[in-house]
């Protein structure tokens, strides 16, 4: 079907949301991998400057220092230009395979130096490392723009893309050559020479805004911890907590006290169990006020100057503004489809959470506590209504989930039964942190199929939230196996201190092992398409739908093994966690899309109407959504939204919320065929996991189902059934 009806249809859920009980899915950012490739300069002194001759291609992280990093990137730029000056000044006629597969072929070195840099950047920086990419962000910026503004270049792709129906292309060689002209023309390749020049310049500016704030929210957040000086004022906090805050008073030379360092979202996890009431308070203003109380790490002004620069560059390209630009590209196709979603969920979203919050109100008054409850009390007294209601404490749980078994007896088991992987830790290869492990991954046929970093602790010098990125990426092209790595923000206990996961950190584990599973399994012929290299507000897909063995009852009982006895998880237990699921969903989707909504907010503005005022801007935009719940603040605020303002979910940020739509449907097609079992393993690998981004996102959706999505899971995960005289059962796939 159309794309345009796969929205129409859509929308039905959307009026039937109205009425219903509003479920979350688990928001975890993902960095979008880089383009993959190897070179051919003399290696001297500096490993990134061969290809690594350690198994995978898995970089020497032994041998790289940072003195490395812009030399190896400089030297990548410019080989990179030759190889592409070659192509467009080529004397023969274009053909597929000396402009397209050409292409695919440049930039290698650049590749393996950028993406290790970026990789490490991200996962343990330095000030090193925060300077180098202050100064080569404007610098890769004007290099993608050196390319996708050749005319020259650009010309050969135009005459190829006009006569594509004459080519005799295959399948993935004909998407190739499409996705090539469309990238081109997105980045202004069809822009006068002044255009081009004033494009130029906002691309630099933006690269160097979006490195500034990326840093100054990692910055912000390590020095915005919070000091308690009494070990009495951490009460309900459990004696691990105490002795990591212990410890992390060490790290930041303040013996004798506790530090209870923020993690980068809205809410912070010691709030769920602190009875200290005005502890809590100081935590949750210390999060909401961050980069957004002067000093250096303000982003206030950064967030204004990067929403300009946006709208500036969408009118330029043609487009309305920065989200139409950016919606263009993805599966939801345009502003007003993702503007009646987010309109049609945020009214039952809030009046649940108000709801919520009544039901915790009559706590408070029936303890004559005499306070209404705010923000810093929320997920305090949502445990005392959730023990009242369920008999059932999330810290019962945590006795249970300890990490390697989580790890090795949970993720890997569904992995193993669902897709036949097996799984050998080797300590034999270089790590860039102590904490990380390595393990090789063996397919069905006992082959070699990929490398898996699991990198799972805080520390300060990681960002926030919990992604996956690779290091080397599947291409038959150049015959490499996927390098890929997960990393979470668990808190590291104290020495010889088991590490015991919350029920959400051991959701993100299977979450985002599904997009490694997507990255590994990965079998494309050109690096273009390799692993994750799908619409952002597809990518989310598969990872969501991995969540459904974190509680399959065969995995489950596998890994949730009580860490000191070892006793399986009882099974009354286990019967609570389902039981318990959609409890607090009001206002784990009201804090969602709160954040959604800013991001849309932000990017839908026209140059003339960026506000001075950031702050003003936010209040003003939750309170037109009617999402300005005080006691439910956004998961993010505009002044440490990475997502929207460092660059990769910019106008995409409603992405999880999208996917769900396809991951609630694919979860009750594998129930309804058997569950875990490996012929839907393997149908989800074939048919799906292993495309990349090399066909139509939802045609691949359709492949795997064997018809387009239906509606019904959506409804029936969210606790409906189908409104009488409903008749169109299914949604259309996308035939862009």
């Amino acid at each position: 079907m159309h794309h345009s009806l796969f929205v129409a249809q859509l929308f039905r859920i959307l009026a039937i949301l109205a009425a219903m009980q509003i479920n979350s899915t688990s928001l975890n950012a993902e960095k979008a991998p880089v383009k993959s490739a190897p070179s051919s300069l003399a290696a001297g002194d500096n490993p990134l400057l061969l290809e690594s001759t350690l198994p995978y291609h898995v970089p020497p992280f032994d041998k790289i220092k940072d003195e490395h990093f812009v030399p190896a990137i400089e030297a990548g730029m410019r080989e990179e230009l030759k190889e592409v000056d070659v192509i467009a000044a080529n004397a023969e006629k274009p053909t597929f395979d000396n402009t397209i597969v050409a292409l695919e072929r440049t930039g290698r070195l650049l590749d393996r130096a950028e993406r290790t840099f970026s990789n490490l950047n991200a996962a343990d920086t330095n000030p090193t490392r925060q300077k180098i990419e202050t100064e080569i962000a404007p610098k890769l910026s004007a290099h993608r723009d050196a390319i996708h503004l050749n005319a020259k270049l650009f010309a050969r792709i135009q005459e190829l893309y006009d006569n594509r129906d004459k080519l005799g292309l295959d399948p993935e060689s004909s998407y190739l050559l499409e996705r090539y002209y469309k990238d081109f023309v997105r980045a202004g390749a069809k822009l006068s020479e002044p255009d081009k020049e004033k494009l130029k310049k906002i691309n630099a500016e933006l690269a160097t805004l979006q490195t500034k704030f990326e840093q100054n929210v990692l910055k912000e957040k390590n020095a915005s911890s919070v000091v308690v000086d009494r070990r009495e004022d951490l009460a309900g906090l459990s004696d691990n907590q105490i002795a990591a805050a212990a410890a992390a008073s060490k790290d930041e030379h303040k013996e004798g006290k506790f530090v209870l360092r923020l993690q980068n979202t809205t809410g912070q996890p010691a709030l769920a169990s602190l009875q200290n009431r005005a502890l809590r308070e100081r935590i949750m203003r210390a999060s909401l006020s961050r980069n957004s109380k002067g000093g250096p790490f303000d982003t206030r002004e950064i967030v204004i100057r990067t929403a300009q620069l946006r709208a500036e560059r969408a009118k330029l390209l043609g487009y309305e503004n920065h989200a139409a630009y950016q919606l263009e590209d993805q599966t939801a196709g345009n502003v007003p489809t993702v503007n009646k979603l987010l309109a049609d969920l945020a009214p039952p979203a809030v009046a649940n959470a108000r709801r919520e919050a009544a039901d915790m109100q009559k706590v408070v008054d029936q303890e004559k506590a005499g306070f209404q409850v705010a923000s810093w009390d929320w997920d305090f007294y949502s445990e005392k209504v959730r023990k009242a209601r369920y008999a059932f404490d999330e810290s019962e749980l945590r006795p249970y989930y300890e990490l390697n078994h989580v790890l090795l007896d949970g993720v890997f088991f569904a992995a193993g039964k669902l897709y036949g992987l097996t799984f050998k830790e080797r300590h034999d290869l270089p790590v860039y942190q102590s904490d990380v492990r390595v393990f090789e991954v063996y397919d069905a046929d006992g082959k070699p199929l990929a490398l898996f970093l699991a990198d799972y602790y805080a520390r300060p010098s990681k960002r926030g939230g919990a992604w996956m990125n690779a290091y080397v990426q599947q291409s038959d092209l150049f015959g490499t196996k996927p390098v890929v790595a997960n990393h979470l923000n668990i808190p590291k206990p104290p020495p010889g201190e088991p590490t015991l996961l919350t029920h959400d950190e051991v959701r993100t584990a299977f979450h985002e092992f599904g997009h490694a599973l997507h990255g590994m399994f990965s079998n494309v012929k050109y690096p273009r398409f390799s692993g994750t290299s799908v619409p952002r507000d597809f990518v989310e897909y598969p990872s969501q739908v991995n969540e459904m063995w974190a509680t399959w009852p065969e995995v489950l009982k596998n890994y949730a093994k009580h860490y000191k006895t070892g006793e399986p998880i009882p099974q009354a237990l286990l019967d609570k966690i389902v039981t318990a699921e959609k409890f607090n969903q009001g206002y784990k989707t009201t804090e969602y899309l709160s954040a959604t909504l800013l991001d849309q907010a932000w990017h839908q503005l026209n140059p003339a109407d960026v506000p001075k005022d950031a702050m003003a801007f936010e209040a003003d935009a939750l309170h037109k959504a009617g999402v300005d719940f005080p006691p439910v603040p956004p998961r993010y605020r505009s002044p440490y939204f990475s997502h929207a303002f460092a660059g990769d979910y910019s106008a995409g940020y409603y992405s999880y919320i999208w996917s769900e739509v396809l991951d609630a449907d694919t979860v009750e097609w594998i129930k309804e065929h058997g569950g875990l079992k490996r012929e839907n393993g393997d149908r989800f690998r074939a048919t799906l996991l292993s495309r990349g981004g090399s066909a139509d996102a939802l045609s691949l959706f359709k492949n795997f189902v064997g018809r387009d999505p239906y509606l019904e899971p959506l409804l029936k995960r969210r606790g409906l059934d189908r409104p009488p005289g409903a008749d169109d059962s299914h949604i259309g796939s996308s035939t862009r």
